[in-house]
């Protein structure tokens, strides 16, 4: 497997990558500065569209356009340009930061303080009805959510408990059972997502790399990236089988050439295609 510099340092906060043929391929935040980034495929130039103080995460919408989680709740646009924005009850200080799409079309996205204190964040879910809901309370920087090929668990990442949990989660959107799939070493584990086997794959803010995990914990293998500040991966390319990874410029002590690049590896196993959002 050889890893593939797919962009220059195109984002200063690099996060949350996902892939989608409706939108011609790949898209990413660059958070901080409230931009999603799109690339384009055939000249590898990047363009960006500002959508407000913070970008946390981007889906495509079902009938066109895409949401993103903004700065104090959701941001809805259509294929035309069109904005609508849906708040969600976030406090003075506190951010969105990481999503993604349950298996039925609804976007859930978390939170966290500016100053990362204990306990400021939630992670909220926005309905096919656009109604908010929190569906976990009291994290601290709430970041990956993915969901198993059968969409019957949901796997989760509050990133200084240095784990990944899982919990059982149903059609009505119901979280229950919540339990340890790993502790992840290395790194803080930061954004996930799962391969069609079922295996989760999380990268590692402060790590230098990607690992995968198997649906019981077991370590399966590591990508190496030449970035400290690893944010998140997607699986996208024709196949779903190319595992294209954001990095970030955020807190290095030292300066890094290609922080802030986007890295593509074909890695030999599908991922699950993204869900848009129903609403």
């Amino acid at each position: 497997m050889i890893l593939d510099q797919v962009t220059g340092p195109a984002a200063f906060h690099g996060e949350g990558p996902v892939w989608s043929q409706e939108w011609g391929g790949l898209r990413w935040v660059d958070m901080l500065a409230g931009d999603v980034l799109s690339l384009d495929g055939e000249t590898g130039t990047v363009e960006r569209e500002h959508v407000g103080a913070v970008a946390a995460a981007v889906r495509p919408r079902a009938g066109g356009g895409m949401v993103v989680g903004v700065e104090k709740g959701f941001l809805l646009m259509d294929g035309s340009g069109g904005r609508a924005e849906v708040p969600a009850p976030i406090a003075d200080g506190v951010r969105m930061n990481e999503g993604g799409c349950d298996p039925y079309g609804r976007f859930l996205c978390g939170s966290m303080g500016y100053d990362a204190e204990p306990g400021r964040g939630a992670l909220y879910r926005l309905g096919r009805d656009l109604m908010v809901e929190t569906i976990l309370p009291k994290v601290t920087i709430s970041n990956g959510v993915a969901w198993s090929p059968d969409g019957r668990i949901m796997y989760y990442v509050d990133t200084p408990t240095s784990r990944i949990d899982a919990f059982d989660y149903d059609v009505t959107g119901a979280v229950s059972g919540r339990r340890v799939v790993t502790h992840v070493t290395g790194g803080g584990p930061d954004g996930l997502t799962v391969d069609a086997e079922g295996c989760l794959w999380v990268a590692l803010w402060g790590g230098s790399a990607v690992h995968r995990y198997g649906p019981d914990g077991a370590f399966l293998g590591r990508v190496e990236v030449p970035v400290a500040q690893v944010t998140a991966c997607t699986f996208g390319g024709p196949d779903l089988d190319e595992l294209f990874i954001t990095t970030s410029r955020y807190g290095l002590a030292e300066p890094e050439p290609e922080a802030g690049a986007v890295f593509r590896e074909k890695v030999g196993v599908p991922g699950l295609p993204t869900v848009a959002f129903a609403g």
